[in-house]
């Protein structure tokens, strides 16, 4: 059991909107299932909505809070879960490699802020075999471009990053309503499980998004315009690859061949 935490002010700076449907909460641990034994790490707690059903289902977890006024709070209210630790800090420099150490792989959950969702999720891309999956309240359009498929206009660097390291399932969306405060757009309940064997791997990761990054730089141009300082048009036709092609029409795949080949010539 557990207190019902105080009233605390929701700080812009934090991004923070605190979720407080009941129905949303159970249906995003339905998607989650926690199970006894598994390693849980929150992100973000706020007053703990998900922390507690987390709790209760798995008996033990960890969670990241830079609030610092939440904390005692948070102490409170789950004092009576011994296997309950709280790391304060900033997720985007968290360390999640260091925390994992021996043990299973880290089951990371979340209700991000709008303002940093992108860089925390590329920051937990590169933390490797220390996930061991991800589920994330996120703004719906965030989802839409991690979820998205080649050719549509939702595909671009995010969903290339995202999906060469993981599978990525958009699972439901969730309503301004479920927030208190209310935010302005709809979010959405993304699962990132990544892959047990990478399916396309670069020789050099940095040197594909680089490439990645640049390709999409100017996306209503082809890749033999965006891409000319890396690659020659003749080059691109060799591996397979319309250079008059744009680069949202490109797969994981694709990308990933242009890559090797500029590592194999040392590019």
């Amino acid at each position: 059991m557990s207190s019902r935490p105080p009233m605390h002010r929701a700080r812009k700076r934090f991004g923070q909107n605190f979720l407080r449907d009941a129905g949303i909460i159970s249906r995003i641990v339905r998607a989650i299932g926690p199970r006894s034994g598994e390693r849980l790490l929150e992100i973000g707690p706020g007053q703990g909505a998900l922390t507690g059903p987390l709790l209760e289902a798995a008996g033990a977890l960890e969670v990241i809070e830079l609030d610092r006024d939440l904390i005692p709070g948070l102490r409170v209210q789950f004092f009576n879960y011994p296997d309950f630790v709280i790391h304060e800090g900033d997720a985007l420099k968290f360390d999640f490699r260091a925390l994992r150490r021996e043990g299973p792989a880290l089951r990371v959950v979340g209700n991000l802020p709008y303002n940093i969702s992108t860089p925390l999720i590329v920051h937990l891309l590169g933390a490797g075999d220390a996930i061991a999956d991800m589920h994330f309240m996120l703004q719906k359009e965030v989802v839409e471009r991690l979820a998205a498929s080649p050719d549509s206009a939702d595909w671009g660097r995010l969903s290339v990053m995202a999906q060469y390291y993981c599978r990525v399932d958009s699972l439901f969306v969730v309503p301004p309503e479920a927030f208190v405060p209310r935010p302005k757009v709809d979010s959405a309940i993304v699962r990132l499980t990544p892959h047990e064997r990478l399916p396309h791997r670069a020789r050099d990761e940095a040197l594909l998004f680089d490439l990645v990054r640049e390709a999409f730089g100017q996306r209503r141009k082809t890749l033999r315009n965006n891409l000319k300082g890396r690659i020659s048009a003749e080059a691109l036709s060799e591996l397979g690859i319309d250079p008059g092609r744009r680069p949202q029409t490109l797969s994981v795949e694709e990308f990933v061949r242009i890559a090797n080949s500029l590592a194999e010539e040392g590019a």
